[in-house]
């Protein structure tokens, strides 16, 4: 098997960018009651910008879909209840901009950096 330094260095990348979304995700959902309703908002905007920074950085729509992923899994496995009937996020409106807004906010970065950098590709 040849697998050659440019393909471990991009697959490395996109790990890294999945763990990053995934920490963003995870500390988002012990710190988003903080400042509501400011507070959730940032961070919906926050995993947004880094998507769109990641598929910048990486010139591909994965890359702003990979941070996107780990988010989304850390945000919403968290946010499932527990059998001992404890909750991390709350069905609160701080715990809906959480959610909803942070998952807007990747699907509108996953969806300008395909229209980027598809138009991109297409215009070489």
């Amino acid at each position: 098997m040849n697998v050659s330094r440019a393909g471990l260095a991009t697959a490395g990348t996109y790990l890294v960018l999945f763990l990053l979304g995934a920490v963003q995700g995870l500390a988002g959902s012990f710190q988003y009651s903080r400042n509501a309703p400011a507070g959730p908002i940032l961070l919906a905007l926050l995993i947004g910008g880094t998507c769109l920074l990641a598929g910048w950085g990486m010139r591909t729509p994965v890359g702003a879909f990979i941070p996107g992923l780990g988010w989304v899994m850390a945000a919403f496995v968290i946010s499932m209840p527990r059998s001992n009937g404890s909750v991390i996020i709350a069905s609160t409106h701080a715990g809906e901009w959480f959610l909803y807004g942070g998952m807007l906010a990747v699907v509108i970065s996953v969806a300008i950096s395909a229209v980027l950098w598809l138009s991109v590709s297409r215009s070489r």
